[in-house]
């Protein structure tokens, strides 16, 4: 995965972190900002999302290649800033965590077919690097069109050998924010004109593990 000028978090297998059962507070905010996002129109965090033909955008947005970077590179922060179809609780994320470092990872890489390489943007939280948006953008012509989002967090997505591959958090009745039930990994495949569902995985996180179990009395 690589980062862009002026994004904060350096690509390694720990952002994959976000799946297990985070902070209570960070969770919190996440749900917070979904909370906000359902106020204005977005979508729920029970949604399927990614599923949805609401996931599935249209916008052609311009975008200009990063100063300092090279011209393929892209200006990830500015793109999500003027898309239309990005919610107000993920633009609301999009500021500095320190200085000109913004929570954003980018991944370029061969999703749908076009000459030239896809853009796998996730949006995470400063503190705790929680997902709260993740977006696909397609080249088209001397702009970018989003072809996929989710922003139900936590999740976050991934660029594997040409699929895309989604991560995102299970909560069942009773779960505390803290202690997800499991997760969903979802594939999805470009089918010519969309990203189509290919097949998923549910883990389910076991309840022993890390926990506080409560002491049996002694008889």
């Amino acid at each position: 995965m690589s980062d862009e000028a002026g994004v904060g978090f350096e690509p390694s297998p720990a952002r994959r972190a976000f799946v297990a059962a985070s902070a209570a507070a960070a969770v919190l905010a996440a749900l917070g900002l979904l909370a906000s996002a359902c106020a204005t129109g977005g979508t729920g965090a029970r949604d399927e999302g990614p599923a949805d033909a609401s996931s599935v955008a249209g916008a052609v947005v311009s975008a200009s290649p990063s100063p300092t970077e090279t011209p393929q590179r892209v200006d990830a922060v500015r793109l999500l800033k003027n898309d239309p179809q990005v919610s107000a609780s993920v633009k609301r994320v999009l500021k500095p965590c320190a200085a000109d470092q913004y929570p954003v990872d980018v991944s370029y890489g061969k999703l749908t077919g076009g000459p030239a390489d896809d853009l796998v943007i996730n949006v995470l939280t400063c503190g705790d690097a929680v997902g709260v948006g993740t977006y696909v953008y397609r080249g088209r012509g001397d702009g970018f069109e989003d072809v996929f989002r989710a922003e139900e967090p936590p999740v976050y997505a991934e660029i594997d050998r040409g699929d895309l591959v989604v991560t995102k958090q299970v909560y069942e009745k009773g779960d505390p924010v803290s202690s997800p039930s499991g997760e969903d990994v979802i594939t999805y495949r470009w089918s010519g004109s969309a990203f189509a569902k290919e097949y998923s995985t549910r883990n389910e996180y076991s309840k022993a593990v890390g926990g506080d179990p409560t002491p049996t009395p002694d008889n």
